[in-house]
């Protein structure tokens, strides 16, 4: 089993090469996998990989899932139902999740927001998307969804940081628990 360390370090030599083959079909998407017992070391490490990240000429910029998430539901004209029924029935949880995942996908709420952020990196040469905090995803939908919105459409590259496992040259676990998704198009380090 490789180590973080080593796994990012492929990673950043990826990217690099990903970089001087520029835009001849090639999709800047990269995930960093690791086993889900490793989240919080991740979220430790996440400072110093974003400084070596910088130290190779990228101008970094963090989207956690988690904060957007909680941004889509707060600004939502709906969440304010959604508390009270909460209260009614605190222990009613499939209903919880089902309300949160509708906010998150109507009119596909959480992909516009993460395709925001990308527009406002488009045309910064050295703008690079680290996503992190996927397992906030858990129970509401999968990152493989908007990945596959995303193709054809970017113009900076995006790491992101994959609680899994890795089934195959292509397909991910999600959490290591969810089946195997092999609907990934993207370059895969680690796992």
């Amino acid at each position: 089993m490789s180590s973080l360390k080593a796994d990012f370090d492929e990673l950043r030599e990826r990217i690099r090469h990903g970089r001087e083959i520029g835009h001849g079909g090639f999709e800047p998407i990269y995930y960093l996998v690791f086993p889900p017992t490793q989240i919080l070391a991740v979220k430790r490490q996440t400072p110093a990989w974003v400084a070596k990240l910088q130290q190779d000429g990228w101008q970094v910029y963090r989207y956690s899932l988690a904060e957007a998430i909680w941004t889509l539901l707060k600004a939502d004209p709906l969440w304010g139902l959604c508390l009270a029924q909460d209260q009614l029935a605190p222990l009613d949880w499939a209903r919880t999740s089902e309300s949160i995942a509708d906010i998150l996908t109507r009119e596909d709420g959480l992909l516009q927001h993460l395709e925001s952020m990308l527009d406002r990196l488009d045309g910064q040469p050295n703008a690079l998307l680290l996503v992190t905090d996927l397992e906030a995803l858990h129970q509401y939908l999968r990152i493989g969804a908007i990945e596959s919105k995303l193709q054809g459409r970017l113009s900076v590259p995006m790491i992101f940081l994959y609680p899994g496992i890795r089934t195959g040259k292509t397909s991910l676990k999600f959490l290591g628990f969810y089946p195997p998704d092999g609907n990934y198009r993207s370059v895969h380090v680690g796992g």
